[in-house]
């Protein structure tokens, strides 16, 4: 079924609105939402119901608005990894775990580097739920169509056994294509029961009752079943997982020891400058008592030095007064 005019409309003002900085997209969207109002009722509800991005989404966005390239090498790789778990091949899914680091911890460092060209610092917290969201793109289909839609509302993750939940994950789900193979598991249905030939309805004998879908129950019957995986390889394909999560567990061990050191070291750092300024604040309080002592005692003296001036001046007043007396009496 073909996508409606304000299906159309409303996956144009997302990919707009999910391409700016995250500080704007909330100013935007009501005004979108205003300028579709013109439209009918249905459009600007649409518009104000889309969520804004958590932080590691939108970095993720900008991934994959300015950097496209490196999304394609992990969806390319995610490939590889799911063809090797297909069939088994240990070894290969030890080295293409070795692949996947690299190729994570350089798109980490792109997607900083983009956010910070559009005015975001990314944490380290928010790099972690980035590398874990395409981390999960690695490992399903669906996760790779909509972290390269550039519509992403938040963050992914993938255990490695269940297809990672995208309910929810992507703004608009109708612009997300499916992914290649549910799109040819859809193609590659047998034809209902109804579509046999004429002469295989109309052949059976009058009153007894021929199951409706029997050609097909015939193929499947007569098709060949892959042969099962033994034992031994079940067990090295296991064996090459548990080496390869056992490598990444130990490099994020490393890596969030190293973390810790820095957090102490800035909690260490942190410490002392407080008790610096502490120190610092209460010289400054002794000082500011000190000086109100020493304004207090100032005014008290001022105040006692105004009224011996004052008396002084009566005094002299005084004493003027006698000499222009004792000079009128001798004229």
């Amino acid at each position: 079924m073909m996508a409606s005019m304000d299906d159309k409309a409303l996956t144009a003002i997302a990919f707009k609105l999910y391409a700016l900085p995250i500080e704007e997209f909330v100013a935007a969207r009501t005004a979108a939402a205003k300028a579709a109002a013109g439209s009918g009722k249905e459009l600007p509800t649409a518009v104000k119901a889309l969520p804004k991005p958590s932080a590691a989404a939108w970095a993720i966005n900008m991934l994959a608005i300015h950097e496209p390239g490196v999304l394609a090498q992990l969806a390319e790789l995610g490939q590889r990894m799911r063809s090797a778990q297909a069939s088994l091949d240990a070894a290969a899914l030890r080295e293409l775990a070795r692949e996947r680091r690299t190729l994570l911890a350089t798109a980490v460092e792109t997607a900083r580097a983009v956010a910070e060209r559009q005015g975001r610092s990314i944490s380290a917290t928010i790099a972690a739920d980035v590398e874990r969201t395409l981390q999960a793109m690695t490992a399903d289909e669906g996760a790779t169509a909509a972290v390269e839609s550039g519509l992403l509302v938040q963050s992914l993750s993938a255990d490695g056994v269940d297809t990672v939940d995208l309910d929810g994950a992507v703004a608009v789900p109708g612009a997300v294509p499916a992914p290649l193979s549910t799109t040819t598991q859809l193609t590659t249905k047998q034809p209902p029961a109804a579509t046999a030939p004429e002469e295989e309805r109309t052949t059976a004998e009058p009153g007894t009752r021929k199951p409706a879908d029997q050609p097909r129950l015939k193929a499947v019957r007569e098709t060949p079943r892959p042969a099962s995986p033994s034992a031994l390889e079940k067990a090295n394909a296991a064996l090459g997982e548990a080496m390869a999560a056992e490598e990444e567990s130990a490099r994020l061990a490393v890596e969030r020891q190293s973390q810790l050191a820095d957090t102490e070291a800035e909690v260490a750092d942190l410490t002392r400058e407080t008790r610096e300024l502490r120190d610092r604040l209460k010289a400054a309080e002794e000082q500011l008592d000190s000086a109100r002592k020493n304004l207090g005692t100032a005014a008290a003296e001022a105040k006692q030095a105004a009224r011996a001036a004052d008396k002084a001046k009566r005094s002299a007043m005084l004493a003027q007064e006698r000499v222009l007396r004792l000079g009128n009496t001798r004229d």
